[in-house]
């Protein structure tokens, strides 16, 4: 019975073999005038003889396909839009507008700094517009730096003048 399952096996095994030999590739050009390659004749079509049984590719490297394209960072620059540079203000009160603007634009986490003639006015901020209470009368200069959300400086303006003018007090007269 065993001699039997066996001689059953090798037969099996010799005729699938043979079988999976016996296929034939097909060429033909279609309508459009491209190389179509198939197992099924179609009219027209010419077979295709193999000189091996066993056709293998080598393996290719495809490690460049699965990386995602790495963005180039970001060039943020940002300016101070007002004052106007070597503007005049005149307020009795010493109040200062001072608003920027941020190419390309501002983003969630951002945070801007702004300094009054080289010292920072309070903590980093994440608004583009701040107000200056009881500037005194002259010269100032004014500077803004953005910052990521790392806390680390990613661009700087230049530095901008403003002249303050306020109304003197004449006492006596």
């Amino acid at each position: 019975m065993v001699r039997k399952v066996l001689l059953l096996l090798i037969t099996l095994f010799l005729s699938i073999n043979s079988q999976a030999s016996d296929k034939k590739i097909y060429a033909w050009k279609d309508k459009n005038g491209v190389l179509v390659f198939s197992d099924t004749p179609q009219p027209g079509a010419k077979e295709v003889k193999l000189t091996s049984q066993h056709l293998s590719m080598p393996a290719t490297n495809t490690d460049i396909l699965d990386t995602a394209p790495t963005k180039a960072p970001v060039k943020f620059s940002i300016n101070i839009s007002s004052p106007e540079p070597n503007q005049t203000i005149r307020e009795n009160t010493g109040s200062v507008y001072v608003s920027t603007r941020i190419s390309p634009r501002f983003e969630a986490g951002f945070t801007i700094e702004l300094f009054l003639n080289g010292t920072a006015i309070g903590p980093p901020s994440d608004t583009t517009t701040f107000a200056l209470r009881d500037i005194e009368r002259g010269q100032h200069t004014l500077q803004v730096k953005l910052y990521n959300k790392q806390n680390k400086i990613i661009a700087t303006s230049a530095e901008s003048v403003f002249f303050m003018h306020r109304k003197g007090l004449n006492v006596g007269r």
